[in-house]
């Protein structure tokens, strides 16, 4: 390493807290149906939390440029112009009902095209990956004491009703006298 090492660079994390929750109250929104808080902010609609954040960046002391499909940087210049520029990115926009993002994190990338692949440019290896599934279901039942009531009367939420077939899995039981089969047509197809 050449030049002088630059200072260590720390964040005060209330305050990055607080500048993080006040911008999820802008777009935010209360949803009756959850009783939660979540935030509306869809691209090209989120005109005030842009703002905010270009506020930030130039109260930070940073060179401000958007360019010509709205995307915002914030360019601060290192102490040795000749090296590579180091880059982090994020976004402000959210899907029509998101919930109020916690933005205090960083998540690395990597490029995710040919050209590091092509030149021969070994950095890392990818041993895992994240997946998200949102389902909403309904799932129907009486509710009855499991002690007195007789087996053959209850109508549980976790069972599938009396006549029906089971429901196999490693969330399930199925009863004795059950198969596992496909749900039947009175079982609510959005189990999972």
């Amino acid at each position: 390493m050449t030049g002088p090492t630059p200072d260590a660079i720390t964040v005060n994390g209330h305050r990055l807290w607080q500048s993080l929750m006040g911008l999820a109250e802008i777009g935010a929104y209360d949803d009756e149906r959850t009783g939660l808080r979540g935030v509306n902010r869809l691209a090209l609609t989120d005109a005030a939390g842009r703002r905010q954040v270009i506020g930030w960046m130039e109260q930070a002391g940073l060179t401000v440029r958007i360019d010509r499909m709205g995307n915002i940087y914030g360019r601060r210049e290192g102490t040795d112009p000749t090296a590579a520029p180091v880059l982090t990115g994020s976004h402000i926009d959210s899907v029509a009902t998101a919930g109020a993002p916690p933005y205090a994190y960083v998540e690395c990338h990597i490029e995710q095209g040919p050209v590091l692949a092509e030149n021969d440019v070994q950095i890392g290896v990818v041993t895992g990956v994240q997946g998200i599934s949102w389902q909403e279901i309904t799932i129907h039942g009486r509710a009855a004491h499991a002690g007195t009531t007789p087996t053959r009367l209850r109508a549980d939420a976790a069972s599938p009703p009396p006549g029906s077939a089971s429901i196999c899995g490693p969330w399930s039981t199925p009863a004795p006298t059950a198969s596992c089969a496909p749900p039947s047509a009175t079982w609510p197809s959005t189990r999972t």
